[in-house]
C-alpha cells in the first residue's frame, strides 16, 4: 500500500493523540502536499527540523497503530462489507460475514 494513503488515515485517526504541531506537520506533508521547505517556512524553523518531527510523528502514530490496531480493523472491516455487498443477504455466507463484522466492532 502507498505510504501515503496509509499515513493520511493513521493521521486521521491518530492525529488527536500527537501534539499538535506534529498533527499540522503531517497534514501538510501528506494531506496538503507541501515540501519540507514550505513546511520550514511555516514552522520558522529549517528544513532539516521539520523532516525531524515528521519521522517522529510518524513512529508515534505507527506505534499506536501497533498497539491499537484501529487502522487495521477499520480495512478488514472495510473489506468484509465489501464481500457483503456482493452476496444476497439470506445467504449463510453473509450471515458468517455479519458474524465477523460484529466481532471486530
Amino acid at each position: 500500500m502507498d505510504k501515503r494513503f496509509r499515513m493520511v488515515w493513521l493521521t486521521d485517526i491518530y492525529g488527536p493523540l500527537l501534539t499538535e504541531k506534529q498533527r499540522e506537520a503531517l497534514t501538510k506533508y501528506y494531506d496538503e502536499d507541501y515540501s519540507l521547505s514550505e513546511i520550514a517556512k511555516d514552522f520558522g524553523s529549517s528544513r532539516q527540523a521539520v523532516s525531524d518531527l515528521i519521522k517522529r510523528s510518524e513512529a508515534v502514530i505507527e506505534d499506536y497503530e501497533e498497539k491499537l490496531g484501529l487502522y487495521e480493523r477499520f480495512r478488514e472491516n472495510s473489506a468484509l462489507l465489501d464481500e457483503l455487498t456482493e452476496i444476497d443477504a439470506g445467504n449463510s455466507k453473509a450471515l458468517a460475514i455479519i458474524g465477523k463484522l460484529k466481532e471486530n466492532i
